[in-house]
């Protein structure tokens, strides 16, 4: 063989070793992001129909979290903020609206107490879904609701489900059970 044929072979055999490595890259990234942000991931990737700039969101979604300062509760603040959501859960029976924008109101003390900016609910669901990606679905649905709600556009169930949704992401926000007990069925009166 001559000196040609040895370099284009060299030559062929570092890019098909480059196409490799940059695939398999690319597959232990999606498998990573896939695995911390569970199904906020394929939330994202529906939202941006483009796995590479899915993907991009994510990372980006990291990074950003990582600037900020997200801290955890001491015990007492976490206690108060659980206690809180007794009297919300009781006032359902009785005003379902009302309980609901005070369950808001609570999640939203909550998260401000943690660190996370609060401004704009795109961003807010986004920077949360770095830490709580399991349940923000739940938070993403229990506004969506409220904000219905604020326009008289639900019932007593879509608001039922809402107070659910509050009360799942404000157990996994606060890295506890809600006074103590699992989580249980609300139901009107």
């Amino acid at each position: 063989m001559d000196t040609r044929t040895v370099a284009v072979i060299i030559i062929v055999g570092l890019i098909l070793l480059t196409g490799i490595a940059v695939w398999a890259y690319r597959r232990r990234r999606s498998a990573r992001l896939r695995s911390r942000f569970g199904p906020e991931y394929d939330h994202v990737l529906n939202d941006m129909a483009s796995r590479r700039r899915a993907e991009a969101e994510l990372e980006a979604r990291l990074l950003r979290v990582s600037a900020l300062h997200i801290r955890e509760l001491d015990a007492k603040k976490r206690a108060q903020l659980a206690e809180s959501w007794q009297p919300i859960q009781t006032r359902f029976a009785d005003d379902p609206k009302g309980a609901v924008s005070a369950a808001d109101r609570l999640v939203t003390e909550a998260m401000q107490a943690r660190g996370y900016p609060v401004g704009s609910l795109d961003q807010s669901v986004n920077d949360m879904s770095v830490h709580h990606a399991h349940v923000i679905d739940d938070y993403r649905r229990a506004r969506e609701i409220t904000a219905r709600a604020d326009l008289g556009q639900v019932g007593t169930e879509d608001l039922r489900q809402a107070m659910l949704g509050y009360r799942t992401f404000l157990e996994d926000l606060l890295g506890a059970r809600i006074n103590g007990r699992e989580v249980r069925d609300i139901r009107p009166a």
